[in-house]
């Protein structure tokens, strides 16, 4: 979503058992969902496990729980709703949920999120894991992500990531649609 700068600080949070939750995945949880990689070459050089995702029909988005849920729903959601409850309109849609991993020496090319959900939803990023050789670019200028905070950033500029790091960077993200977006698509249609 489009907001006034290119990152919001949304604050603290609590991650304690959600990181825990993440970091204790195998290998296969990780590769057990691609479709992010397989269908956005920005994303080749990532891993995710997803809880939920959407079909991006709009206005009539059909959200639906993927293989990651079982395993980190208790843990992700309460954050996912202390953080809506703290900084947006109750009544929204969790549109997209997942774990997603950056590879040590892997890299998000620039890009933006183009399709119609992402101008529609505030896209939150939760670090679980990080380096100081993690360099998140918006908008041509770099920043640091502290695990145990929260951000919301303008996924309408250009942004991009890499890690020059020997660990890989896992951040918890997840798309909140409020409900205005879909009023407001569905008045239009």
């Amino acid at each position: 979503m489009k907001i006034a700068a290119p990152l919001r600080e949304l604050g603290a949070v609590v991650i304690d058992p959600l990181r825990e939750a993440i970091l204790a995945q195998d290998e296969d949880a990780w590769l057990a969902n691609s479709h992010r990689q397989d269908s956005y070459d920005v994303h080749r050089a990532t891993e995710s496990i997803v809880l939920v995702f959407c079909d991006n029909a709009w206005p009539d988005l059909s959200v639906r729980k993927e293989s990651g849920w079982d395993a980190l729903a208790a843990t992700a959601v309460p954050v996912m709703h202390e953080l809506i409850g703290r900084a947006y309109p109750p009544g929204g849609t969790i549109i997209r949920a997942m774990a997603a991993k950056l590879k040590a020496g892997g890299r998000i090319t620039p890009h933006f999120d183009a399709h119609v959900t992402f101008r529609a939803s505030h896209r939150i990023h939760v670090p679980i894991t990080t380096n100081p050789r993690v360099r998140f670019m918006i908008d041509g200028r770099p920043y640091r992500f502290d695990i145990g905070q929260a951000y919301e950033i303008n996924n309408q500029l250009t942004h991009s990531v890499m890690n020059s790091g020997k660990e890989d960077r896992v951040t918890f993200i997840f798309d909140y649609l409020p409900p205005q977006a879909v009023a407001n698509a569905a008045a239009r249609a």
